[in-house]
């Protein structure tokens, strides 16, 4: 075949294959245009127009080449194709050329035979083709371009056995790497055996070698589907587009990605207006084409008008090109349900049926329209008759669901119903089995009838907790199994995960509820159905104000809503929770009076009206008037209401629902015994018996304190219904009796029902944990991922080995699970990254802080995958992985603090932002660091936004208060601590602060007051070590030592308070006036005070009492060492005697130079001053006034005093004025340094 050129025929054949008959024209004129009049050229331009219809057309073309003797019989068999195909075939022509055919067949050459092999090949008469092809590789010594078309023809007949020995022929025919038609069917190969990276790779060849065959990047984007990589796929479909702007596919799946992945309806109504011009333009007759466009689109847009619009444009196309085909007929229909139009619907499977009455499918659609107007009776014999020929055709999901929806009209039994639904489910899957991620799956899949499925399903769901017990909970798990599959593949349908948010709200997952439904509002604000469903998450947090917010954006949005009885319900609720009963009783009588909700028989859609109230709803409606009655003290009314509902839902699975709460309302009369017989009345066959067990164990425990009948019900429970889950209950509730040992009994009987239920497995190994088995929790846990069944424990188990100091295993079973658990998943990536937190943490326990920050790291990279897939596959958990990486960064930040690089902390705490904008404890962090960098204003900045989001928020308060001081504004710092007190008096840290600050603001006398409101709060304040220590605080600051050190006594011994206590008992017996130590106070130490021995043994007394009290301080930081180290120096210094001085001094140097500690430069600056050098004095007070962030007024003085001796009189001016300024009255401030300064001056 050297004669043409194959990059030509490869794209002829690929669409040849695709169907793309304009296109094998177009690509046959080009070639035509090439190389002249070529017989190749002329026989598939000939082929392309047969198969768009245009027969005589055809017929001439192929007369042009039918004598050549190469094409001389794939002539022949394309006219006899031909002629079969016309309206009125001419019988004896065509016999004429089957005998020609015949004669011909036996001279063939090798090229002959190929071209007949091609053609019946693409006719997909797949073991004709095998016949002439075998023959033509028999006759021509193994022609390379035969045993490659030999590779496709069994790779594409169906069969498994040719199949997997296709790729033999392909390698053996591949003439060279430019060979497209041989290195694409390994591509394809590769594919079909589903090894998609090989087969991307062999794709990859094609486009470096022969970067102009776009075939082989349609290949490659659609390969990278199956690999579920979309961001790479929609980087060739762009990089396409820019070669070929009316490719396609590029353009199809641009549009799959705007409406499956980002929800973005408009633009992919747009991208599909673009496919249909590019359609219109390049394959104006491909009925066939126009139809497989249109599918995925409609299955997949949630039912947006938008799309449907556009998607039944293209099948209108496909059908006015092709009338008489009951397949585009049938899909006509099948738009027009999507759309709500039941009647056009009809008409158009009526049509269907009359081209071809054997239409099961046309069949299918009939029935679903009787059923949608209430043509029960004919629906059912049509089903009977369609459920007879289903066992010869084989069983469908859609089937089961028509049956499903006759039983609910019928109201057949919930069993029987659910039965149906889940056999829908289960059939509609299996028809998925091996199909990868692609267009083909997106139509199997079809959404839009899983959502039609799951509605059904959720009305039959319970919608409590999983802790109530409900029987039913299998199908919350069924309903979240099928949704997760449709969030996952198709995030972009807001419809599928605001139904999960439904099933998890049921399931008593309230935060991945919340979660799911602010994704919702997010893109669509208006989903009213969507705020009805968070103001009833907001009602179960007890969150009223959020409640009632979304309460009035749900009738902002839809007016319509007011005439939804849910919607008075969630009110009535509302409003009885605020304590509004007399509110509440008149909105639940107002719902009672919707048809909806009364009528038990009745269909509970109206007439005119979409409105559909669950029959558990409509009995909450009943349940909650009988409620509000009841605490009204209506208790007429309330038996009145529950006998109604009695009345009204009698013979329905919510029957029993009714007899629990009339228990309930006997246990609120004090009635146990009668709440109890009712529920011993409640039968294991029936709906609720397990919530009725649990209620009757919970009476047994609370009300009747009886551990012994409280643990009987749940093992009736388990000999009663023996699942995994009663046997869950029984191990929970043994745990709830603090019996672990029996609860790990029970647990491992559960889990050999359930072997790979991770909940159980983990709940073992915690409880083992509990009972401090440690030894049998390792065993336990190694067992279990040794044996492969619970690889997920590998996390418990390493966290356990870390707890108990292992950290070389716990190291090495990490490891193993990051070598194990590879791939692009989110699960495996969600998985990874805890272990790289997990090691990061081994590390730092283990002191190797590198290799700590290296893992931190590399868990911050897998995390930021995590979030890049999450917010896609699983919105729902988008919040709490952006909570994990914002704790990952700043525990990054946190390893920088220690390091004091606090450049790199504060970026790390920034990032960490970004994920969790309003997360205190990280804003708190970052504040702290930008105080310690002594950026006060970003510090503040921080703390008003911490304050901003949480008004109380005790730290950042006291943080601000800090600031202020600084800043010197005392009111501020004041007024910013008093709001804490007010709200709490007893907050003694707190109101210790305060103390401090209103000394510094010289308003000690406002401490009283705070003192009598704290007393008036707790009548036990007097007894409070906190109390005590803060009335010690403030009898010192106003010079009553003795009754100060009797308070602080008080406080010595306690946790919290006892070492604060103890320093200032010591500071008080060594300084008993609190004095000012310094100035002219030491111009008498050698005078009167030197002289009384009275006063000198009183002093040493005080020294031996503060030494022993110095024994009893324990510290158990550095600065609580510092601190002890000057309170030992600080009583050295207080026996005058010189040794000890100078040992004093010598301390506090090292002190200050190690420390930049404040104390200790004061106590320096107090010694050198005692010597009377004051210029050294001087700049040891400057050090202290600086470390003390120029706020103390008692180091300002002595600063002021010492400036004035050594002569600095301006500089004496200048502190003087600065303590002033703050203290107005501050003593001998100004009598005694400043007027002296000034007058010196002046001299």
């Amino acid at each position: 075949m050297d004669d043409y050129d194959v990059t030509t025929l490869a794209l002829i054949n690929y669409f040849c294959q695709e169907r793309y008959f304009n296109h094998v024209q177009i690509t046959a004129n080009e070639g035509l245009k090439k190389y002249g009049n070529d017989p190749v050229y002329i026989f598939f331009r000939a082929y392309g127009t047969l198969m768009e219809g245009r027969i005589q057309e055809a017929i001439q073309e192929i007369d042009v080449i039918k004598d050549r003797s190469d094409f001389s019989l794939c002539s022949l068999m394309t006219l006899i194709y031909a002629y079969r195909k016309s309206s009125n075939p001419d019988r004896e022509a065509i016999q004429e050329l089957e005998a020609k055919l015949k004669e011909e067949r036996k001279s063939a050459g090798p090229k002959a035979l190929y071209f007949a092999g091609l053609l019946l090949w693409h006719l997909g008469r797949h073991d004709k083709a095998r016949d002439y092809i075998d023959r033509m590789i028999k006759i021509s010594n193994g022609a390379k371009e035969g045993l490659t078309l030999k590779g496709w023809i069994d790779l594409t007949c169906g069969k498994e056995a040719y199949a997997k020995k296709a790729v033999k022929y392909f390698d053996e025919g591949m003439q060279s790497e430019k060979d497209i038609f041989a290195v694409m069917g390994k591509a394809r190969y590769f594919e079909m055996r589903r090894n998609y990276s090989g087969a991307v790779d062999t794709v990859n060849h094609i486009i470096v070698n022969v970067p102009g065959f776009l075939p082989a990047f349609v290949m490659k984007m659609k390969l990278q589907l199956a690999l579920q990589d979309w961001e790479q796929a929609v980087e060739t479909a762009q990089r396409l587009l820019q070669k070929d702007s009316h490719n396609f596919e590029a353009l199809q799946i641009l549009a799959l990605y705007s409406l499956c992945r980002e929800g973005s309806v408009t633009e992919a109504a747009n991208r599909i207006g673009d496919l249909i011009v590019a359609l219109d333009h390049f394959e104006p007759h491909n009925a066939e084409l126009f139809y497989k466009m249109a599918l995925a689109f409609s299955r997949a847009c949630g039912r947006k008008q938008q799309v449907l619009q556009q998607t039944q444009t293209l099948v209108e196309r496909a059908v006015s090109l092709d009338s008489n085909n009951s397949e585009l007929a049938t899909e006509l229909g099948y738009q027009m349900v999507l759309q709500g139009k039941m009647k056009e619907a009809l008409k158009c499977y009526k049509t269907a049926m009359k081209l071809d009455e054997t239409s099961v499918s046309a069949f299918t659609g009939i029935i679903r329209c009787q059923l949608f107007e209430g043509q029960e009776e004919e629906a059912e014999q049509q089903l009977e008759f369609l459920s007879e020929v289903q066992q010869s055709i084989g069983k469908s999901g859609e089937l089961s669901y028509l049956h499903a929806i006759l039983a609910i009209k019928k109201q057949k039994g919930q069993d029987e119903i659910v039965n149906l639904l889940s056999d829908a489910v289960d059939t509609h899957f299996s028809s998925l089995h091996g199909l990868p991620l692609g267009v083909q799956y997106l139509e199997k899949l079809n959404p839009d009838f899983l959502l039609e499925v799951i509605k059904e399903y959720i009305n039959f769901c319970p919608t409590q907790s999983p802790s109530s017990g409900h029987a039913s909970s299998g199908l919350l798990r069924h309903c979240t199994s099928v949704l997760e599959t449709m969030v996952k593949i198709v995030p972009g349908l807001l419809e599928a995960i605001f139904l999960m948010a439904k099933v998890k709200y049921f399931a008593g997952d309230i935060e991945a509820a919340q979660s799911s439904l602010q994704h919702c509002i997010e893109q669509n604000s208006s989903y009213s159905d969507a705020h009805l469903l968070m103001a009833q998450v907001y009602l179960s947090q007890r969150n009223y104000k959020l409640c009632s917010h979304s309460l009035e954006l749900c009738l902002s949005y839809s007016f319509e809503v007011q005439e939804h009885p849910l919607y008075h319900l969630i009110k009535a609720q509302l409003q009885k929770k605020l304590g509004e009963v007399q509110e509440a009783i008149k909105i639940l009588q107002m719902a009672m009076n919707f048809p909806e909700v009364k009528r038990v028989r009745s269909a509970t859609k109206s007439s005119n009206k979409k409105i559909t109230v669950s029959m558990f709803d409509r009995v909450s409606i009943y349940l909650e008037l009988a409620d509000a009655h009841s605490i009204n003290g209506e208790q007429h009314e309330a038996a009145k209401v529950m006998q109604d509902a009695i009345i009204e839902f009698s013979g329905t699975s919510e029957e029993l629902r009714i007899t629990i709460a009339n228990a309930d309302l006997a246990l609120m009369q004090g009635d146990t015994e009668l709440a109890l017989s009712m529920l011993r009345n409640i039968m294991p066959e029936q709906p609720y018996f397990i919530q009725a067990k649990q209620k009757m164990a919970d009476i047994y425990l609370h009300h009747r304190k009886d551990k012994r009948l409280y643990l009987s019900c749940y093992r009736d429970l388990v000999d009663k219904v023996p699942d995994s889950h009663t046997y869950l209950l029984l191990g929970d509730a043994y745990m709830n009796i603090q019996e672990p040992e029996k609860a790990i009994e029970v647990y491992d009987q559960a889990l050999k029902k359930t072997p790979k239920d991770g909940t159980l497995a983990s709940k073992i190994g915690k409880a083992l944990v509990k009972t401090h088995n440690y030894n049998k929790a390792v065993n336990y846990y190694e067992s279990a991922v040794k044996n492969g069944q619970q690889n997920f424990l590998r996390y418990d188990l390493a966290e356990l080995l870390l707890k108990l100091k292992h950290y070389e295993k716990a190291e090495k079973i990490l490891q193993q699970a990051l070598h194990s658990e590879t791939g692009n998943d989110l699960p495996v990536l969600m998985e990874n990254s805890r272990y790289f937190i997990l090691l990061a943490k081994i590390y730092k326990k283990m002191e190797n802080i590198e290799e700590s920050i290296s893992y931190l790291q590399q868990g911050r990279e897998v995390q930021a995958r995590v979030l890049k897939k999450v917010q896609l596959e699983q919105p729902s958990i988008a919040p709490a992985q952006k909570q994990f990486a914002a704790e990952i960064c700043a525990e990054i930040a946190n390893h920088f603090t220690t390091q004091r690089d606090y450049e790199q902390a504060i970026k790390f705490y920034k990032e960490a932002l970004v994920y969790c904008e309003t997360d205190n404890k990280v804003m708190l962090e970052l504040a702290r660091l930008y105080l310690a960098q002594d950026d006060i204003n970003a510090c503040q900045h921080q703390c008003a936004l911490i304050l901003k989001n949480d008004a109380d928020n005790e730290a950042a308060t006291m943080m601000m208060a800090d600031i202020m001081f600084r800043k010197q504004d005392y009111e501020q710092a004041i007024y910013h601590v008093q709001q804490l007190l007010e709200n709490k008096p007893d907050n003694y840290p707190i109101l210790s602060r305060l103390i401090d600050l209103l000394r510094r603001a010289g308003k000690l006398e406002d401490v009283f007051r705070f003192l009598e409101v704290t007393e008036k709060h707790s009548s036990r304040a007097n007894l409070d070590p906190g109390f005590n220590y803060c009335k010690g605080l403030y009898l010192w600051y106003t010079g009553q030592p003795n009754d100060a050190l009797r308070h602080f006594n008080k406080a010595r011994k306690d946790s919290d308070w006892g070492q604060n206590a103890v320093y200032n008992m010591i500071e008080i017996c060594l300084n008993p006036d609190n004095d000012t130590i310094g100035g002219e106070l030491f111009e008498n130490i050698d005078g009167d005070i030197g002289n009384s021995t009275e006063k000198h043994e009183s002093e040493q007394l005080a020294v031996r009492t503060a030494e022993k009290l110095l024994k009893e301080l324990k510290p158990q930081t550095v600065q609580g060492h510092v601190q002890l180290r000057i309170m030992q120096n600080y009583c050295l210094l207080a026996t005058k005697q010189k040794t000890n001085v100078e040992q004093a001094l010598n301390a506090f140097t090292n002190i200050a130079t190690a420390e930049s500690c404040c104390k200790a430069y004061e106590y320096m600056g107090y010694i050198m001053e005692k010597e009377q050098g004051y210029r050294d004095a001087a700049l040891n007070y400057e050090m202290a006034w600086k470390f003390g962030n120029q706020t103390n007024p008692t180091i300002g003085y002595k600063l002021a005093f010492n400036y004035l001796k050594a002569k600095r009189y301006v500089d004496a001016i200048d502190i003087c004025h600065r303590v002033l300024t703050t203290h107005p009255n501050y003593p001998k401030m100004r009598k005694d340094i400043l007027d002296k300064a000034r007058a010196a001056l002046r001299a």
